[in-house]
């Protein structure tokens, strides 16, 4: 059974950068669609950005140019590389797969109902 732990949280000051590991084991991410979701302090989880079996990726929006995933078939592991981090990319971060193959390799969904195993994520702080 496939099993993902997220790593790479912290506590980081405005514009500094940090790049967070999603591990799998169980089986390979290799064909799968990954996502990397936040879920900010009272609010739902959302969805920032995923990366398809085929390597497509869809970034929430204004994402693209401070956030980069990117998938390590090697270590079995999906990364989330967030520069220029501010204040509202504070929450938990989440990475998960999905490995039902809902939509195929060309093309990863960024909703929560598109991944059925989920990591119990990662703490990320932005504070001053």
């Amino acid at each position: 059974q496939l099993r993902l732990v997220e790593s790479g949280g912290g506590l980081v000051q405005p514009g500094e950068s940090l790049t967070l590991s999603c591990a799998a084991s169980g089986s390979s991410l290799e064909n799968l669609s990954v996502g990397w979701f936040r879920q900010a302090p009272g609010k739902e989880r959302a969805g920032v950005v995923c990366i398809s079996g085929g390597g497509g990726t869809n970034y929430a929006t204004n994402m693209s140019d401070r956030f980069s995933i990117w998938r390590d078939v090697a270590r079995n592991s999906v990364y989330l590389q967030m520069n220029g981090l501010q204040f509202d990319d504070t929450g938990r971060y989440f990475c998960a797969a999905d490995d039902r193959g809902v939509y195929g390799r060309s093309f990863c969904a960024r909703s929560t109902t598109s991944y059925a195993r989920w990591g119990l994520g990662t703490q990320v702080t932005v504070s001053s």
